[in-house]
């Protein structure tokens, strides 16, 4: 990682995100391989010796302690003097949007507030390293999204070095410098945000990272490749392999948003439901040269008004040759 970088573990339940997290933080004890940070090895070190914060997704605020206590309790055990803990916790509630709470106990709080002060506690000993485990997971929708931004926004400002554990792809992709993809305790790929959404390097990243149309083809050789009745052409490349041999059978993978509208456009089909989520809807699509399988496109609501496009009528369109994704079966 790099200094002040954000990184996020992204993976499904039980894909070993949490517990590697838990094993950088000494929580846990890896059975191979060692742990650096900042050249030094910390793997035989217990927590209290490595230097980190950690937030939970559960808070772990202490009830019976003030918002100070909370977040003064590090530097509290670290002898300091109380004025200066005073200074520090209050230079830090205002930095996370809560000052004038010091004598608010946590159950006085929203769960908003509280993940607030769960991060100035573990801002407070100035740490080389900041946890996130899920922390926006048990927030509603709105709070969740409102304090991803100031989460992102915070941790750039003071340039600590970040690894956030999250299952939620939006959070990830809006947050981090780079995204570690985990399947089953494995690395499936390490990359930008964009990187990993638009040059998956395996099916699973493809079909785990947002929305994917999967086409059972054959390979023609040369980039083509036969779905039903049709001949499409990749020039994406796909898999680190090269264009499969003739005869290969491959999956194609394809955003929603990886089609254009032109006038000599190929595939023509039929709309059978649409799906509204505000701005941009989702349209699922039978096209009979496609022989039974099916495409959903993305379409803005700009789209959907200008071109008329309602369920039960047609839409004529060509897929981004430069975007379909290859992998073999």
């Amino acid at each position: 990682m790099a200094q002040g970088e954000l990184v996020c573990f992204l993976g499904p339940s039980g894909c070993g995100k949490t517990t590697l997290l838990r094993i950088i933080a000494g929580l846990e004890r890896q059975t191979a391989g060692r742990i650096v940070q900042n050249g030094r090895d910390i793997s035989a070190l217990p927590p209290a010796s490595r230097d980190y914060g950690i937030v939970f997704q559960s808070y772990a605020l202490f009830p019976n302690l003030t918002v100070a206590g909370n977040v003064g309790y590090g530097l509290v055990n670290r002898r300091l003097r109380r004025a200066d803990v005073a200074a520090r916790v209050a230079d830090l509630l205002k930095l996370v949007g809560l000052p004038g709470f010091e004598a608010k106990y946590p159950s006085q709080l929203s769960g908003g507030q509280q993940q607030r002060v769960a991060l100035a506690r573990a801002l407070a000993t100035s740490p080389g390293l900041l946890l996130l485990d899920e922390p926006l997971s048990a927030l509603d929708a709105i709070e969740r999204l409102r304090l991803r931004g100031e989460i992102r926004s915070l941790q750039k400002k003071v340039g600590v070095t970040t690894i956030m554990v999250t299952h939620d792809q939006e959070e990830a992709l809006s947050m981090a410098d780079r995204v570690v993809v985990m399947s089953k305790g494995v690395l499936e790929q390490i990359g930008t945000p964009r990187e990993i959404y638009e040059q998956p390097a395996t099916p699973f990243v493809a079909d785990f990272v947002g929305r994917v149309n999967v086409l059972e083809a054959v390979s023609l050789g040369a980039g083509r490749y036969q779905v039903g009745r049709l001949a499409l052409r990749s020039t994406n490349g796909g898999s680190s392999n090269g264009s499969p041999e003739a005869g290969r059978r491959v999956r194609l993978y394809l955003r929603p948003e990886d089609w254009i509208l032109q006038s000599d456009s190929l595939l023509c089909g039929r709309i059978d439901k649409i799906e509204f989520y505000g701005g941009h809807c989702l349209a699922e699509l039978a096209i009979e040269e496609l022989d039974g399988q099916r495409l959903s496109i993305g379409i803005s609501l700009n789209q959907l008004n200008d071109l008329e496009i309602r369920e039960g009528g047609e839409l004529r369109f060509t897929l981004r040759a430069d975007r379909i994704r290859v992998f073999e079966s």
